[in-house]
């Protein structure tokens, strides 16, 4: 009987270790698993913190900033002849800028229309001929404001 009561106790105890090892797995793998998911958590948190940064403002003009129609041009291409461009654009102002903007359009349509009857249709064909023209249209018109115009939006442009 002694020693049956002696594997009793040698049983209990086994279980008793056996229940406590399991509580103590229980517990370290829980608090494992918190711990890696607060880090995960902020680690997501610094990338979109990241990437809230690296977004760039959809606007970059200022709030007081307005929008000028200059009109429709019509004029002839330098060659040949008998083509015919007709540009609808606008232009970005800082806002307060300019005392008669009026004045400035009709300057600047002068502009666009000389420049315009130097051109080929050569010159302006294409994704990067047009790129080229509103680059070209852009720098005369910030020179004509002296800077006060911010950008140059070409609306429309027909060549016929």
């Amino acid at each position: 009987m002694a020693s049956d009561s002696a594997s009793r106790r040698s049983k209990l105890r086994w279980l008793l270790l056996l229940a406590m090892l399991t509580v103590l797995a229980v517990g370290v793998g829980g608090a494992s698993g918190l711990y890696m998911a607060t880090r995960i958590e902020k680690a997501v948190d610094e990338r979109k913190k990241a990437e809230e940064e690296r977004v760039q403002r959809v606007a970059p003009y200022d709030a007081n900033a307005t929008v000028a129609s200059l009109g429709t041009v019509v004029t002839n291409l330098a060659g040949p002849g008998d083509v015919w461009v007709r540009l609808e654009s606008s232009i970005v102002v800082k806002g307060g800028a300019l005392g008669n903007p009026k004045a400035i359009a009709a300057e600047i349509r002068q502009d666009i229309v000389g420049y315009l009857r130097t051109l080929t249709v050569a010159q302006i064909e294409g994704p990067s001929g047009l790129s080229h023209l509103r680059e070209d249209l852009t720098e005369r018109v910030q020179i004509r404001s002296n800077g006060q115009v911010q950008d140059f939006f070409i609306e429309t442009l027909v060549v016929q």
